[in-house]
């Protein structure tokens, strides 16, 4: 809302009689300046999916739209067969809010390059292309805004438009039912469980997987918070069966109501996680 406009017609300056028309200047005048500073307040915080490992319960309000992008990201994982890293970059997820309790979702990695060396031989193979486009809907069941409980259901879809190391070949499907608590105006609970039908390893069909992910929020001040996950992830691949454990932290600084920097390390816990990641990124909301 944009404020009033207080008329400056000479016709309706003269109608008013001396005392009459100061009182009702001055109202007109602080009525302009207090309803931009309501309509601010009254506003939902900004709450960008990034960073971090789960995904928020909130949802936009409608007509609001988030653009997030991932500047960077690598990956390392590596065995005692072989090392590979993993670098991503231009990774986009653009929310739009639909309803009040509703968003949709359309996300993409641009380009990612991979390096694999075989540790035994010293053969190195390099892999490029861009990632599947995924597609989802969040429906929030309470609150919205993400105060208090919040609890929201994400179905998604992702089709094959990349390739792999980056992209999947194949499409895959699954749903997210992310919950946040606010136990004090700094502390949040935050949680997400995940059901997917993955794609299999050799990149034709799929299989089913299992990931939770649990952690807490602390707001440090009025821009800055930082989040620490726990992820498990149960998947069932038919070329092997596998349990990762994967730990991350991650920072979001907001400078202004409309525009987040973030950064985030995630350390694997086992054999079969990533043993490291590091990314950084920024959202806007319009």
């Amino acid at each position: 809302m944009t404020g009033m406009t207080v008329s400056r017609s000479p016709i309706s300056l003269h109608r008013l009689a001396g005392p009459s028309r100061g009182v009702m200047l001055t109202a007109a005048l602080l009525g302009s300046t207090l309803m931009p500073a309501a309509a601010s307040a009254d506003e939902p915080d900004y709450c960008p999916d990034r960073p971090g490992i789960g995904t928020p319960a909130c949802t936009l309000e409608p007509g609001r739209a988030s653009v997030e992008i991932g500047m960077g990201d690598w990956t390392l994982d590596k065995d005692r067969q072989e090392r590979q890293d993993v670098f991503e970059a231009a990774e986009l997820l653009v929310r739009y809010g639909v309803a009040r309790h509703a968003e949709i979702q359309v996300g993409w990695t641009a380009f990612g390059w991979s390096r694999t060396r075989d540790r035994m031989t010293g053969d190195v193979e390099h892999r490029s292309g861009s990632g599947d486009a995924t597609f989802a809907l969040r429906r929030n069941l309470l609150n919205p805004d993400g105060s208090g409980l919040s609890i929201a259901v994400m179905p998604y879809i992702s089709l094959p438009v990349g390739r792999q190391p980056i992209g999947d070949s194949d499409w895959a499907a699954g749903a997210r039912v992310p919950l946040s608590y606010e136990l004090s105006d700094k502390w949040s609970l935050v949680t997400t469980s995940q059901f997917d039908a993955a794609v299999d390893e050799d990149g034709d069909g799929r299989h089913f997987a299992f990931d939770e992910v649990v952690g807490a929020s602390l707001k440090i001040g009025e821009a800055l918070s930082a989040t620490a996950e726990y992820e498990v992830t149960a998947d069932h691949d038919p070329q092997g069966h596998s349990v990762a454990h994967v730990s991350g932290l991650s920072l979001g600084w907001q400078p202004t109501k409309d525009l987040q920097i973030d950064a985030g390390a995630n350390a694997g816990l086992d054999r079969d996680a990533p043993d490291l990641e590091l990314y950084f990124g920024l959202s806007r909301r319009f």
